[in-house]
């Protein structure tokens, strides 16, 4: 049988897996764009990008030859019990979008993304999308500072409350300042919400946040899980 396969297609890397036979997410594999010869195969590519238009020109010329149909994932003001809320839903990243939507068994949620960017957005247990915020990721952060100032390395270090060394004081820093914007962000959508959502952590730089932030879980493939319940959707449709 031919397989549908989804696609997470993000500033810095591409995300896909094969949609399972129940409608989950099947094992996840990446690729670069540089890869993009050496993607599968099947019937339907269902897709979502944030990446540049040119990236997203590359990836859909490269799946227009490897699939019968390709499906773009774009964000609505609801969607299988999620409303969001943005007036402009366009505005709101499909990233996003597909992570809260993907989040749906976990509401009321925070869910926060690490990759290029931080975000974070709210959903409270009916699915009603309260907003959210956008920040460098504690990996943008240290390119931006070393981009200002080479003698600070990009890379490396590891996390002290007080470090004693330039480059763990870098890395304790910007892992530290997304820290407390999560953590913010939870103290408020408690006293919003009158009770603690889940915390949920999703993209590339996930790992080294949840090491520092009890109860939170973690949902690599939230995007993924998304896209899937968008497709699911598709095939109804």
């Amino acid at each position: 049988m031919t397989q549908d396969w989804l696609f997470d297609f993000g500033n810095t890397r591409l995300k896909c897996a094969p949609l399972g036979a129940d409608g989950g997410v099947g094992p996840v594999r990446a690729f670069a764009l540089s890869e993009l010869d050496a993607l599968p195969s099947g019937e339907v590519a269902y897709v979502a990008s944030v990446a540049s238009e040119d990236a997203r020109v590359q990836l859909l010329d490269a799946l227009s030859r490897r699939f019968r149909r390709i499906a773009i994932a774009r964000t609505a003001a609801q969607f299988s019990g999620l409303r969001i809320a943005y007036a402009n839903p366009q505005k709101l990243g499909v990233d996003r979008f597909l992570a809260m939507a993907g989040a749906h068994d976990a509401w009321p949620a925070l869910i926060v993304g690490v990759g290029t960017g931080l975000t974070i957005d709210l959903v409270d247990r009916d699915g009603r999308h309260h907003g959210g915020r956008i920040a460098p990721s504690p990996t943008l952060m240290r390119e931006m500072l070393h981009a200002r100032a080479t003698q600070l390395a990009p890379m490396g270090g590891t996390y002290a409350e007080f470090a004693n060394d330039t480059e763990d004081a870098l890395v304790s820093g910007c892992e530290g300042a997304a820290l407390a914007l999560v953590e913010r962000s939870l103290a408020e959508a408690k006293r919003l919400l009158g009770t603690p959502p889940r915390v949920l952590l999703h993209g590339g730089g996930a790992d080294p946040l949840h090491a520092h932030l009890k109860d939170a879980h973690l949902r690599p493939a939230l995007v993924l899980e998304g896209l899937a319940r968008w497709a699911r959707m598709d095939v109804v449709a």
